[in-house]
């Protein structure tokens, strides 16, 4: 009798230092495990992924999903126009894509559009055109010196290799690369550097500037949708790169899907209102 009280003595212990661990865990460690509670409410799968610079955190719902590779889709928007500036293929970011009047996937690609519009627009033809004057040879160069690794690319790919096939990038990847890039680490021109992160914002206002690229792409048959970026305050950085997936949505609603839940993330850890 007495070694079974001592046993149950023994297991309330335990029971009540871990309800203080709970207890005594900061807001913001707490709010990380809502990021799951966010994509359920939008009735899709998959991670938010938030870094916070100055406290040096990383939040997540799925920290193993974030480390998976997956098709960057037009996330490499973001690479591709940095050598496109850098090689001189595009002189600034007023360069114009004339439409060769054949149809288009989307109708907003069906016009002439300055290279500007095209990055926010996500104009695949576009970017095609770019990857091609790149070439193989400058393109895997050039991925090498940006340290972006993981692609995988052929004369027969050159075109597409970011939209299907083997080429793989995760969410910490992404945030590695763009927090080089915001901080002017990557071994490119400050010209470069100036127009990307112009072309980049998606969104101001008093509180906060949203800047990044989305990309949609295939994972088997399901949906995969990205938004990557950083966002900024009047006190700090914040970089995140959300990965989603959804079976039968259309082009409406997802976009609109990967950016609610990446701003409810931001909601969750109070960062925006």
């Amino acid at each position: 009798m007495r070694k079974i009280a001592l046993l149950l003595n023994l297991l309330l212990l335990v029971n009540f230092s871990a309800n203080c661990q709970i207890k005594n865990l900061k807001p913001s460690e707490i709010k990380k495990s809502e990021f799951g509670n966010v994509l359920d409410s939008l009735k899709v799968t998959g991670a938010i992924l938030i870094y916070d610079v100055g406290n040096k955190k990383y939040y997540s719902n799925d920290f193993a999903w974030t480390k998976t590779g997956i098709i960057p889709a037009s996330t490499f928007k973001i690479p591709n126009s940095i050598i496109a500036l850098e090689t001189g293929i595009i002189k600034s970011d007023s360069t114009v894509f004339k439409w060769d009047g054949e149809k288009r996937r989307f109708k907003k690609w069906e016009e002439d559009l300055t290279f500007k519009e095209a990055f926010q627009v996500s104009c695949v033809p576009c970017y095609q055109e770019i990857a091609r004057k790149i070439g193989v040879k400058r393109m895997k160069s050039y991925l090498k010196k940006l340290n972006y690794n993981g692609m995988v690319v052929d004369t027969l790919t050159i075109d597409d290799f970011w939209l299907q096939g083997k080429s793989k990038f995760s969410q910490m990847q992404q945030i590695d690369f763009l927090e080089r890039l915001y901080y002017s680490k990557l071994p490119i021109s400050k010209r470069t550097e100036n127009i990307m992160k112009d072309i980049m914002q998606i969104e101001k206002t008093e509180n906060y500037v949203l800047s990044g690229k989305s990309g949609w792409g295939m994972r088997g048959e399901i949906n995969n949708g990205w938004l990557v970026g950083y966002l900024e305050t009047n006190n700090s950085v914040y970089f995140f790169a959300t990965n989603i997936e959804k079976q039968n949505t259309t082009m409406d609603e997802f976009p609109a899907i990967r950016l609610s839940a990446t701003k409810e993330a931001f909601i969750k850890l109070k960062i925006i209102n």
